[in-house]
This record gives structure tokens, C-alpha cells and sequence, in this order.
């Protein structure tokens, strides 16, 4: 199997189709039982792509925030979340999606295209978009919004750690670790806990 780097394939066939500022869409934090799900759209120079831009999962602390530092030289960046209210009341992917068009919103000037990470696009954006399956690694636009969505998110996390201690939030992100579920049932559901999720909601009403 081939090793997938992300390029400019996309931005470049939808220049071709007449678009002129194409914007990269990512979301990060679906799967965690608590905090916000986190988007970012970014709006790449195309003559002016940082180096070392990939999927943010392949990538370590230390080169996503070099990445991140590079981008924010050259490329407009713009962050936007869903609160967790919002995740329990209209569930995780709509909420995700949800995310994604206020990130695109926040940009200084709306692009005329968006690549969109995923199989779906969000029905409420209200320009030309795509959705790109496994985009994060074949973009180099949504990888962009990855590695700034998942470094916005992170630090989100190890803020909220501090105010409430004992679920190991700074190191699992809010993910169901064996840490953060023991820690759930010793110290009970916070209010940045997604209810509507099994394991919150399992703990909530176990009476």
C-alpha cells in the first residue's frame, strides 16, 4: 500500500474550475465523552505551503505546533466549536458539521470553495464545497485545519483539566481511557461531560 502525503491535487483541479479561494475544513473531538468538538478552516497561499503539513494523527506534539507556527505565517486560520449543550441537544455529527460552518464563517473573506473532510457535506454551508473521504491525509488544506483543530482542542482540554482535576483530561483529550471512566465513576459527571454518551450517560442514571 502506498504511503498517502497530503498535496495540492484538490486546490489545484478546483482552481482549474474556475475557484479562486479554496478553504481546507477539518473537525476534531467527536469521540470524546466530554468538551466541545473543535473545527478549522483554513485558507492556504498556494505558492506558500509550510513544509511538513500532514494528517494529525501521523504527526507529534512537537511538529504540529511547528506546522501550526508555519501556517499562521501564510495562511488565514480560523477556529470555531460546538459547545457541549449543543452536542447532546443535536447529537455529535450535527453538531461536528456545526462546527465546521462557523469556522468557515469566522473567515475574514468567505471562500468560493470548500474541501471538506469526510463523506458528508455540512448542508448548511452555503458555498461550492466537497466532501474528500481520508481528506486529512490527501489534502494539504484540510490537513492544515487538522493539525490547527487538534492543537486548539488540546490545549482547550488541558485548560479545562485545571478546573476539574482527577480526569487526566491534558493527557486523554476527554477520551474514554481506562483513567478517565475509573475517574468518572469515583468522582462523578461534570458539567462539560456529553451527556447523551453511553459511558456519561451509563454513570448518570446507573440508579
Amino acid at each position: 500500500m502506498t504511503k498517502t502525503v497530503p498535496d495540492l491535487s484538490f486546490e489545484l483541479a478546483a482552481r482549474e474550475r474556475g475557484f479562486l479561494r479554496i478553504a481546507g475544513v477539518d473537525e476534531v473531538g467527536r469521540g470524546p465523552l466530554c468538551g466541545p468538538v473543535t473545527a478549522c478552516a483554513v485558507v492556504l497561499d498556494l505558492e506558500k505551503v509550510p513544509e511538513g503539513l500532514n494528517d494529525s494523527k501521523k504527526l507529534n506534539a512537537k511538529q504540529r505546533n511547528a506546522a501550526l507556527e508555519a501556517l499562521l505565517d501564510v495562511a488565514e486560520v480560523s477556529i470555531a466549536h460546538a459547545t457541549v449543550e449543543e452536542i447532546d441537544e443535536i447529537n455529535i455529527y450535527h453538531a461536528s458539521h456545526l462546527a465546521m460552518v462557523r469556522a468557515v464563517e469566522r473567515l475574514s473573506i468567505q471562500p468560493d470553495h470548500v474541501l471538506v473532510d469526510g463523506n458528508r457535506l455540512p448542508k448548511a454551508l452555503p458555498m461550492s464545497a466537497e466532501a474528500i473521504v481520508k481528506g486529512d491525509a490527501r489534502s494539504v488544506s484540510i490537513a492544515a485545519a487538522s493539525i490547527a483543530a487538534k492543537i486548539c482542542r488540546d490545549r482547550l482540554m488541558v485548560d479545562l483539566a485545571q478546573q476539574y482535576p482527577g480526569y487526566g483530561w491534558e493527557r486523554n483529550a476527554g477520551y474514554g481511557t481506562a483513567e478517565h471512566l475509573a475517574a468518572l465513576r469515583e468522582f462523578g459527571v461534570t458539567p462539560v461531560h456529553r451527556r447523551s454518551f453511553k459511558p456519561v450517560h451509563n454513570i448518570l442514571y446507573q440508579e
